[in-house]
C-alpha cells in the first residue's frame, strides 16, 4: 500500500544513527525489539513511548548520518513509524532503509508541524498535510523501490520474485 496517514513528530537537522539507536544501548543490539523502545530517545526522550504504530518523522537536513549500522533504521520500524520525511537523507541509511522496508520521504518538512496530521502517497509523489490542508510534492522513488518498500524490503522482494535483477 503505497497511500499512508499518520501524526507527524517533528526533528531537526543532523539527526545520527547514534541518535536513533543509542551507542550507549549497544549491548541490545541482538534484541532489537527491546532496542526499539529506545529509538531516537538521544533526540527526543519522549518519543519512543509517546508515538503510535503509523506515526512519521518529519525531519531536515542529513538525517541517518554517521556510521552504517542497520539497527538504525531498524529499529524505526520496529517502534511502528510508518515512515522518515526529511529533506535529505545520509546516503547508507537511505538504503539501508529501502532494503529493509522503511519509507523514506525527501520533501519541504518546514511545511509540515509537530503533531501535523499527514497522507503520504508514494505512487503520486505527494505529501498531504491533512492538518494545513496543503500538499507537499515529494522527490519521487523509482517504481522498483515503491515495491520493495510495499514488499517488505529487499529480502522478501526477492523471496517472492526468486530474481536479483531488479532493474
Amino acid at each position: 500500500m503505497s497511500i499512508k496517514k499518520g501524526t507527524a513528530w517533528k526533528f531537526g537537522d543532523d539527526i545520527s544513527t547514534d541518535h536513533i539507536a543509542p551507542g550507549r544501548l549497544f549491548h541490545l543490539r541482538t534484541n532489537l525489539p527491546e532496542l526499539a523502545k529506545h529509538v531516537l530517545e538521544d533526540a527526543r526522550k519522549d518519543f519512543a513511548s509517546e508515538m503510535k504504530k503509523g506515526d512519521f518523522i518529519a525531519a531536515g537536513r542529513n538525517f541517518g548520518l554517521g556510521s552504517s549500522r542497520e539497527h538504525a533504521p531498524a529499529i524505526i520500524k520496529l517502534s511502528g513509524v510508518s515512515g522518515v520525511l526529511a529533506k535529505s537523507f545520509a546516503r547508507i541509511f537511505f538504503r539501508n532503509s529501502i532494503n529493509i522496508g522503511l519509507s523514506l520521504i525527501e520533501c519541504n518538512t518546514d511545511l509540515i508541524d509537530e503533531k501535523n496530521e499527514i497522507e503520504v502517497d508514494l505512487k503520486n509523489g505527494i505529501v498531504k498535510n491533512l492538518s494545513s490542508d496543503i500538499e507537499i510534492p515529494i522527490t519521487p522513488l523509482p517504481d522498483i523501490m515503491i515495491k520493495i518498500l510495499n514488499e517488505g524490503g529487499l529480502v522478501e522482494h526477492i523471496r517472492k520474485h526468486r530474481d536479483f535483477q531488479l532493474l
